[in-house]
């Protein structure tokens, strides 16, 4: 379908929408109106965020939402809201129509075209620029790669302190939980300008769940999954990167299963090319797991094995434009994607390796670091 001609419009805010902290480059964590005409960037903000906007963003003109409010109450009647302030903009700039995110509010929508103003759907990407990142954007993802790594240095520094004692882990003399472990990450990502809500420490059958976040003791001898995905506060770019832990002694299966995640990682890594197709990249570590005798199932109890795609893409949301999956999608030129396999099995455990990587028309330009070392005695 061809891309509508029609400027943009949002009616969001940042940290519901990364395409409105894209198009701006300003967070705003209240809804606001945003749109474009005439190769211009327009806002429309309430006065609290009014200057802030106007010096710090990347909109060429900012305008008071009082003004335009009394604008449409004028218009329309006191009742007048948001949509007839767009409304009012629209025939103030001579707009005939705008283009809009699919996720654009549903009620504003309808009484937008109430008022007569035209509207279409973007159809998938508003932005489909996105995609591709900058080597300034590469540089904020690497930041918040580097936070990960601050973090897996901390939780390893707190595995190798835990003592074993029979069925628990204990550190400063209470057990480790998945709570504490987290919280230090958090605390330790923080401390130097990342935000890394939501991070996933999930031990034993727990980490089997691939989005499980983890709760209660961590158990000696059991594979522990540690995700995490900080949003640099200063740019709102994330990182995101999994390692897979262990502390006390694996079993030879778990051993396996841990190199042959990492092996397959590998593969798919060395996939990555400009031009190529992502289902290829799945392909490759579909195939080391195949070959190891792996398999994939689907029951009325649940899922194991290789139960999601290899990868997404990377930037201004942790679920950016790209995707490495079973479905056909071609990796662009500098692209930011994950390469994350795992396998999962209820009574031997979860392991996934992830890394963020940049597409280029060679090999991987590879924008995450941190060891591979998971067993921790």
């Amino acid at each position: 379908m061809p891309k509508s001609p029609l400027p943009v419009l949002l009616y969001t805010d940042t940290l519901v929408s990364p395409d409105l902290l894209y198009f701006g480059r300003v967070e705003v964590h209240d809804p606001f109106v945003a749109f474009g005409v005439g190769g211009k960037k327009y806002a429309v903000v309430h006065a609290l965020e009014f200057g802030r906007v106007k010096r710090t963003s990347d909109f060429d003109v900012v305008l008071p939402r009082e003004k335009w409010l009394e604008t449409a109450r004028a218009r329309y009647g006191a009742k007048a809201g948001i949509p007839e302030m767009i409304a009012c903009l629209a025939k103030e700039y001579r707009i005939r129509g705008f283009r809009v995110p699919d996720d654009f509010p549903a009620a504003v929508f309808l009484k937008l075209r109430d008022l007569g103003v035209k509207l279409t759907l973007a159809n998938g990407l508003l932005f489909p620029e996105r995609e591709i990142k900058t080597a300034a954007e590469a540089a904020c993802v690497r930041e918040g790669n580097r936070l990960c790594s601050v973090g897996y240095v901390v939780a390893e520094k707190i595995l190798r302190a835990a003592k074993i004692k029979g069925r628990s882990l204990l550190y400063q003399g209470k057990p480790l939980t998945s709570e504490r472990l987290r919280f230090a990450i958090e605390v330790a990502i923080k401390e130097q300008g990342g935000n890394s809500a939501d991070a996933i420490v999930a031990g034993g059958d727990q980490a089997c769940d691939p989005h499980e976040r983890g709760s209660g003791p961590l158990r000696p001898h059991e594979l522990v999954i540690i995700d995490v995905f900080p949003r640099v506060v200063k740019t709102g770019y994330f990182g995101d990167m999994t390692r897979t832990y262990l502390k006390g002694s694996a079993s030879d299966a778990q051993r396996k299963l841990v190199a042959t995640v990492r092996a397959a990682q590998l593969a798919a890594i060395r996939k990555v090319r400009a031009g190529d197709d992502g289902k290829d990249v799945h392909g490759a570590a579909v195939d080391v797991f195949s070959k190891a005798g792996y398999k994939t199932t689907h029951g009325r109890n649940g899922s194991q094995g290789f139960i999601h795609g290899t990868g997404h893409g990377l930037g201004l949301a942790v679920h950016d434009p790209g995707r490495l999956g079973p479905v056909s999608a071609t990796m662009k030129l500098g692209a930011i994607l994950t390469v994350e396999p795992g396998l999962y099995y209820p009574g031997l455990g979860g392991c996934r390796w992830e890394d963020v990587v940049q597409v280029t028309d060679g090999p991987a330009k590879m924008l995450s670091r941190h060891p591979y070392d998971w067993e921790i005695r």
